[in-house]
């Protein structure tokens, strides 16, 4: 395959590890606003460099969008309709209308799309999934869902991120409905603002909270920081009348017992999301060569990236006036 990589900074360059490696790329061409990062990149991996339109414009099979979000949308239409099957980071489009429009214009096309939410292709949520599904759980009365990050980024990217609902936790937002199968019918929102002052500045907080009301009247609760010093830290809790599962609850888990004799977790906290979900970006590439190549199905389509991005809208609607939001206001 002759496949096209834009974009080549920290996710670009994560995504340029996985396809240079893959047995099915014969071709990884990386394009980058800056040519000479682009090359830094694609040197030690054997790859070719240009601009995003000496890429766009050189015969792919495949494309991977990893770009600035400003840039997603208009990157998107022209590998649809060029025809060449596209994945992009999320989000689609910084705004509702774009997305709608976006994904409009891609369903006309009928070239398959896949949106990277990475946690699909954990093996730990992917389990909890199958748990659902086969009733292993019982009934599901309650979720509880945590992101919360080392150290906050920075200033400039907090200014332009959209806030940390749309940001950061669209990834639960959309787990939430992958594992439990429902959708959230209604968001309550909280936050505060308790570290540097540019989370206020830009309209944004560094510490979040939400309740969400599912469709069958399963509850679920989030949980998220900016600082959360002890470590990289992502699970998701699901109780049923048969059991509770958990997904990130493994020996590097960034917690502490506070009960006598326990010393459990014993390894080092994980550093970041990239080292945490490496597994899980390696099987969503794969993944997305197989969509490409004919043989699968989009596992993350634009519609089911909407489906998140409303809710994340939901949220921060919550937020900034205080009160609860059902989807249906949203939609």
């Amino acid at each position: 395959m002759r496949v096209g990589l834009l974009g080549a900074g920290r996710i670009g360059a994560s995504h340029a590890r996985f396809l240079g490696g893959h047995p099915h790329v014969d071709t990884l061409l990386i394009g980058d606003a800056d040519v000479r990062r682009a090359a830094a990149l694609a040197g030690p991996i054997g790859a070719r460099a240009g601009d995003p339109e000496t890429v766009l414009t050189a015969g792919l099979d495949a494309v991977v969008i990893a770009t600035p979000t400003s840039t997603h949308a208009e990157l998107l239409v022209r590998a649809c309709d060029a025809g060449v099957p596209a994945f992009c980071e999320k989000p689609v489009a910084p705004d509702l209308r774009t997305t709608l429009e976006v994904r409009d214009r891609a369903a006309k096309t009928g070239v398959p799309v896949h949106v990277g939410f990475q946690r699909r292709f954990d093996a730990g949520y992917a389990a909890a999934r199958q748990a659902v599904l086969d009733g292993r759980l019982g009934a599901l009365h309650r979720v509880h869902l945590v992101t919360a990050d080392p150290a906050p980024p920075p200033a400039e990217y907090v200014r332009s991120s959209g806030g940390i609902f749309r940001d950061c936790h669209i990834h639960d937002f959309d787990i939430l409905r992958w594992v439990t199968g429902r959708e959230v019918d209604s968001v309550t929102a909280v936050g505060a603002n308790r570290g540097d002052a540019y989370f206020s500045a830009a309209g944004d907080v560094d510490t979040s909270a939400a309740v969400l009301a599912m469709d069958d009247g399963t509850l679920a609760t989030l949980q998220g920081s900016r600082y959360n010093g002890a470590g990289y830290d992502v699970r998701m809790e699901l109780s049923g009348t048969a059991g509770t599962w958990v997904v990130g609850l493994d020996e590097r888990a960034p917690l502490r017992s506070a009960e006598p004799g326990v010393d459990w977790p014993p390894g080092d906290p994980w550093t970041d999301f990239q080292e945490r979900f490496e597994p899980a970006y390696a099987n969503e590439i794969g993944t997305f060569l197989e969509m490409a190549r004919g043989r699968a199905g989009s596992p993350c389509t634009i519609d089911d990236a909407l489906e998140a991005f409303l809710v994340a809208e939901a949220a921060a609607l919550s937020l900034r006036e205080g009160r609860r939001v059902p989807l249906a206001e949203i939609r």
